[in-house]
């Protein structure tokens, strides 16, 4: 029970950080969510598949892509230590995920069932705050971030950003799903690698 109390208490703390949960509601919660490990390459949530729970990453690393007609997948977000993977879309409208998220490290998890959290949203103020919060920084914020930059920044502008902005992810990552995730083809990051 070592490591699943320690992800339990990070996940407190990430909470926390963004607004700070009471104990009724941190014990409500935790009554709906479950520790989990998973191996390198493990799907965490499948493609077509429709959700019924989100996680917190306590330890790995999660890649969420998209595949086309042709088979090509293309890396929409990374998912790391203290950030909560999920297709939200479909939880919300309770549908199939239209991407898949699957580990690229072995991980530690900690899933949380999504109706639950959701009745608890209502009941909550201190949890309403959390999702508000985060929200605001993660889905806001970020989300037109990384808009204005696939539009308004070139290739080499955009990898100088992800190396800026995560650079404990450069080493971690395979190149190819850097190349991936700024839409661009490996041998373009090759270049761009080689140019810097």
């Amino acid at each position: 029970m070592g490591a699943a109390n320690n992800a339990f208490d990070a996940l407190k703390k990430a909470m926390d950080a963004y607004s700070p949960i009471g104990e009724a509601t941190w014990a409500e919660l935790v009554a709906v969510s479950k520790y989990r490990e998973l191996k390198k390459h493990q799907v965490l949530y499948p493609l077509g598949e429709t959700p019924c729970s989100f996680a917190f990453v306590y330890s790995g690393l999660f890649r969420t892509f998209i595949t086309d007609e042709k088979g090509n997948e293309y890396n929409k977000i990374f998912f790391y230590e203290g950030t909560f993977p999920g297709s939200m879309t479909a939880l919300l409208r309770h549908e199939p995920s239209e991407f898949a998220i699957v580990a690229l490290e072995p991980a530690q998890i900690i899933e949380i069932d999504f109706p639950a959290f959701r009745a608890l949203l209502h009941k909550r103020e201190d949890l309403k705050l959390f999702q508000i919060y985060y929200l605001e920084k993660n889905w806001l914020l970020a989300k037109e971030a990384r808009e204005i930059a696939i539009v308004q920044e070139d290739a080499t502008q955009r990898y100088l950003q992800f190396i800026a902005d995560y650079p404990f992810l450069v080493e971690r990552l395979p190149q190819h799903h850097i190349a991936s995730h700024l839409g661009i083809t490996p041998t373009q990051l090759s270049r761009i690698r080689k140019h810097l």
